[in-house]
């Protein structure tokens, strides 16, 4: 008879976004003449913008045409992304990342989950507690956490690192040596970040014990002060222990036409064995590549038409940030984030745990968050917004939020 994957069943309940869709779906059900605003998973909403567009309709145009038809990617993805992307996203900013150690995927999200993969069960992970759930529950699926407590919501095999008010929600190095290290910078729930100066600790620290730090810069579009890196590889030393994983959802509006890419550089190794061939072998063998026409899309990302339309759209959702941040702060709420990242993390009113305020928030305001606890046992009591949506619905949602009771 077969055998199931075990770790598969200690996953406790289903993904956090699953749980908040099934009690959205239910509240609406019993609720049909209530307008639910939502400004929970932190999904873009305005339209591609017209330079993306255009590629989009010369690519198909190509596909149309035997002489211009494309089947099967590349392994790493076609040159002229990977090339604009080693030009703009590292060599402009002063990063000796080359075109060949950038991998093309379909997103930051199955890459999170996935590079996992080519490192031994035997490996301690640390994570940022909040964290991004996938960086855990992968670990969790391939065997690698050990047991899990339900009354701390803790794996055994975990190491935890707090990010708390105290430390401005950036995580300090642990008493306990990982071998693997995820970092999110701007973070994602929190929306802090690091400088330079302590990403560069990181460095050095991985450096040091041998440890591998896993980048995910998906949000780095949305930095506006000027000692916050874009990349790790802005780092001296991040060539030979960092992965850095990069997304084209939240600064391209590419949720749903996904693409992203992981960089492996060919100085990071485990004795001789360097980690670029075997995410390559990885990626060979399990994946056929990012759409033609999408990898097309990612390359009008980096025109100059590209690069004006797309500053206007993430100034659009970071007025939106801006103006939840002064809302809630004006309604008395204890906030954070929101200046270098579309997310804005607040502190439950009234001791209320954060499903607690989950639930009076869909209530009372007909406004959909995400709770903090969702996110590790240190988001416990907390809560994040994102500034993704209209800036009309976020207006409303703001002003919901302030009229209510608490």
């Amino acid at each position: 008879m077969f055998k199931l994957n075990d770790n598969y069943l200690k996953l406790p309940g289903s993904y956090l976004f699953s749980t908040i869709g099934k009690k959205v779906s239910a509240y609406s059900a019993a609720h049909p003449d209530k307008r639910i605003i939502r400004l929970g998973i932190g999904d873009v909403t305005q339209p591609l913008a017209p330079a993306i567009i255009q590629a989009l309709h010369r690519a198909v145009d190509e596909m149309g045409k035997a002489e211009t038809f494309r089947g099967y990617a590349p392994d790493l993805g076609y040159e002229f992304l990977r090339s604009a992307m080693a030009e703009n996203d590292y060599k402009a900013k002063g990063c000796d990342i080359s075109a060949d150690e950038i991998f093309v995927s379909d997103g930051a999200k199955c890459d999170s989950g996935n590079i996992q993969e080519i490192f031994s069960l035997d490996n301690r992970i640390a994570v940022c507690d909040p964290v991004y759930p996938v960086y855990v529950d992968s670990n969790v699926m391939a065997g690698r956490t050990g047991t899990y407590d339900p009354s701390t919501e803790m794996w055994s095999d975990v190491i935890y690192m707090p990010c708390t008010a105290a430390n401005n929600f950036a995580p300090q190095i642990p008493k306990e040596t990982p071998d693997l290290i995820y970092l999110c910078f701007p973070n994602n729930p929190t929306g802090a970040t690091v400088t330079k100066a302590q990403l560069q600790e990181w460095v050095d620290y991985a450096n040091k014990v041998g440890a591998v730090i896993i980048y995910d810069a998906a949000y780095e579009a949305y930095i506006s002060e000027p000692d916050v890196p874009h990349s790790i590889y802005e780092c001296e030393g991040a060539r030979t222990c960092a992965i850095e994983l990069r997304s084209f959802s939240k600064n391209a509006g590419f949720t749903g036409v996904r693409l992203g890419c992981t960089v492996v550089p060919k100085d990071l190794k485990c004795g001789d064995t360097a980690l670029h061939g075997l995410w390559a072998r990885r990626h060979g063998t399990k994946y056929n590549g990012a759409p033609y026409i999408v990898q097309r899309a990612g390359e009008a990302v980096y025109s100059e038409e590209g690069k004006a339309q797309l500053k206007e759209q993430v100034a659009y959702y970071m007025k939106n940030a801006s103006y939840i941040y002064k809302g809630l702060k004006e309604a008395g709420f204890t906030v954070s984030g929101g200046v270098n990242a579309p997310y804005i993390w607040l502190k439950t009113p009234d001791g209320m745990t954060s499903w607690e305020f989950f639930d009076y928030l869909l209530e009372n305001a007909n406004v959909v968050g995400t709770p903090g606890s969702g996110f590790g046992p240190s988001g416990e009591g907390y809560f994040r917004l994102t500034a993704f949506g209209s800036y009309e619905n976020t207006v409303e949602a703001v002003d919901r939020i302030k009229a209510m009771k608490l």
